[in-house]
């Protein structure tokens, strides 16, 4: 069985992350897993309330999202997966499929200067654009100071970390991070 791609898109909320993962698997045919549609197929199936509800779905929109991830890995294809994972949380994860797997692995860790970001979630939760049973209302004030932040830490996993700035849409430089998922496939078929 031949080593898989592990494409991991993570970064704070807004920061674009989605449309990165779904343009990303568009260009190279991969399968794309976030954690939000997963969490919002739960609030259909299971009705969505209040903040403690939504944690406890994100809970289980990860757990979800590992065992779909794995069952890629497992018979070697390469995939994509996209949230806002945090190291103390999901490194470990990521590390035991990756000792059980061997896939490669590459980071995308999506940013955006703080005040952009949060007037983006700002909006976002005033529109509704997004399932009610995330609680965007109530959960901003809950995110402020991470959203100003416009950055997380890197999984710190060891493998190749891609940095972009989603500010300003129309400065993401896409040549570059499409040469490195070609390099790491191109890799991956010697």
């Amino acid at each position: 069985m031949s080593k898989a791609l592990l494409i991991i898109i993570s970064g704070p909320p807004c920061a674009d992350k989605t449309t990165l993962g779904k343009r990303l698997a568009e260009a190279f045919n991969l399968p794309f897993i976030n954690k939000d549609e997963i969490k919002e197929l739960l609030f259909e199936r299971l009705g969505w309330h209040d903040r403690p509800w939504s944690k406890l779905l994100s809970l289980a929109s990860y757990d979800l999202m590992f065992y779909f991830a794995e069952s890629q890995l497992r018979v070697g294809n390469s995939l994509i997966v996209e949230s806002n994972f945090d190291a103390a949380l999901h490194a470990q994860r990521f590390l035991d499929l990756k000792e059980k797997y061997g896939f490669v692995g590459f980071e995308i860790q999506c940013q955006t200067e703080g005040e952009v970001i949060l007037k983006r979630f700002k909006r976002r939760a005033d529109k509704g654009e997004r399932h009610p049973g995330h609680v965007d209302q109530v959960t901003i004030t809950e995110l402020s100071e991470i959203l100003r932040k416009g950055e997380q830490l890197s999984l710190g996993m060891g493998v190749g970390v891609f940095t972009i700035d989603t500010t300003d849409f129309g400065t993401i430089d896409y040549t570059s991070l499409y040469s490195n998922i070609n390099l790491l496939l191109s890799e991956l078929e010697k």
